[in-house]
């Protein structure tokens, strides 16, 4: 039986929690004005990522990768309180959009944004994280995942995405692509390292959970 995947998704949206009003301007906007609106989390993912923040109980939460700041408000919004969010972006051309997002959503508190290189900036970071989320250049997948892997509790999750990378990891046609590259060495490195516990799920782009023992 072929299934519709449209429909299928459509489906899923529909039993997905409602997204919230904040979240839905913002996604209207980033499509409206920016370039590559398609690297958005958007509801499902960002439902997620708030999810597992609540399930994490989390508390002290990094992520590397802001974009126009969707996935870092839906996360945000599924912290315990007194929590803090640390993000991450080098663009400076979307600092003054996300942090109008962040003033409309009420979340300045908890928030903290990181503008510059996310390799120069997670030293600098003195906390210890209940979940990172990883949504940056692809090529420094793994240097991301070194710097951050002692700033991450036991028990603790490091969540990152676009690890399908649309089929490339797969096809073996894109081995040129260095951003190809680095998913695939990440993915390996990954699944090579007995400190941790991994799944790769089908969810958009490809998730990788991955739970610190």
């Amino acid at each position: 039986m072929e299934i519709d995947s449209f429909g299928l998704e459509e489906y899923m949206e529909r039993h997905t929690e409602a997204e919230p009003e904040i979240l839905r301007q913002l996604a209207r906007e980033t499509h409206c004005r920016m370039l590559r609106p398609r690297m958005l989390s958007g509801n499902m993912q960002g439902q997620l990522l708030k999810m597992l923040c609540r399930l994490a109980r989390a508390r002290r939460v990094l992520e590397i990768g802001t974009y126009t700041g969707y996935s870092a408000l839906a996360m945000a919004s599924g912290m315990e309180e007194g929590g803090v969010l640390h993000t991450i972006d080098i663009n400076d051309e979307l600092e003054d959009f996300v942090r109008d997002y962040i003033q409309r959503s009420g979340m300045e508190g908890r928030i903290m944004f990181h503008v510059g290189d996310a390799c120069q900036v997670i030293p600098e970071i003195d906390e210890v994280f209940d979940l990172v989320f990883i949504d940056a250049d692809k090529r420094q997948y793994p240097d991301y995942y070194r710097l951050v892997f002692d700033k991450v509790r036991p028990g603790g999750l490091i969540v990152a995405d676009d690890v399908l990378w649309d089929g490339k990891v797969a096809d073996g046609t894109q081995l040129h692509d260095p951003q190809t590259r680095g998913i695939l060495a990440f993915n390996d490195l990954v699944q090579e390292d007995g400190r941790v516990e991994n799944i790769l799920l089908p969810v958009r782009h490809g998730l990788m959970l991955i739970r610190k023992k």
